[in-house]
Order: structure tokens, then C-alpha cells, then sequence
């Protein structure tokens, strides 16, 4: 596997407007319709996802393995929200993000985020073999 390409600095950025569908009270974390902890570790690993999927082999994807966040405010339906992501360390096949989200009022969270790099169909096989 070639991923030459992948270097330190490369940033990732995503957005949406915050829904019912993205609420604790729907994810079961909490009881109030606001942004849910679990939905915003999601729309983190999505950010850092999708800033490297061009960078690597159409064989190839990633998968997180570790992530340490902060959830520091709360956001309610209807707020729009973005994440930014700058991968910090690359070691052999293990990718560190730094990730933050943001709303129209300021950071929500922030933390890092850990991936690593796999073979797509060496990966699906030996998740069907176990």
C-alpha cells in the first residue's frame, strides 16, 4: 500500500444543521433535545474520514481506533455547526487528528482523534471469518 501522499497538515472541514435526529434524547445519552455527545464524536470522525479518503488507495479506507473529546456547550435544533480536523501525526498506518466542532456561538468540543489505515477486503474478510 502506497500512502506516500499523506502528509502532516491536511485538513478536513464538514457542516450541518443540528436536527431531531442528532438529539441525546433520541440517541438515548440524555433526555433534552440538544446535540448529542455520541453525534458529535460522529460528525468529528466523519470530518477526519473524509479529509484522507482522497489521499488513499481505492482499496483502502480507515477506521478509528481511539478518540478523547470534550463536549463543552450545549446546541440546540436548527443551529448550524461545523468541524475542523488537521492530521497532526502520521506513524506507519495510524493517523492523530486534531479535531474541533464549533456552532454560531463558539467551540462545543474539541480533542483528538486516532485512526488507522486498512485494507477494505482483507478487513470485511477477517470481520466475516470471526
Amino acid at each position: 500500500m502506497e500512502i506516500s501522499q499523506l502528509h502532516t497538515g491536511i485538513k478536513g472541514n464538514l457542516s450541518q444543521t443540528i436536527t431531531k435526529n442528532d438529539t441525546a434524547s433520541l440517541y438515548g445519552s440524555g433526555l433534552v433535545e440538544a446535540f448529542a455527545t455520541p453525534a458529535m464524536v460522529a460528525f468529528m470522525e466523519n470530518t477526519c474520514l473524509q479529509s484522507i479518503e482522497p489521499y488513499l488507495p481505492d482499496t483502502h479506507s480507515s477506521v478509528g481506533i481511539k478518540i478523547s473529546v470534550t463536549h463543552e456547550k450545549a446546541t440546540p435544533v436548527g443551529m448550524y455547526v461545523y468541524c475542523t480536523s488537521r492530521l497532526v501525526e502520521i506513524d506507519r498506518k495510524r493517523l492523530v487528528f486534531e479535531v474541533e466542532a464549533r456552532d454560531e456561538q463558539g467551540i462545543i468540543g474539541k480533542g483528538q482523534h486516532e485512526r488507522f489505515i486498512i485494507d477494505k477486503e482483507k478487513f470485511i474478510k477477517k470481520l466475516h471469518s470471526m
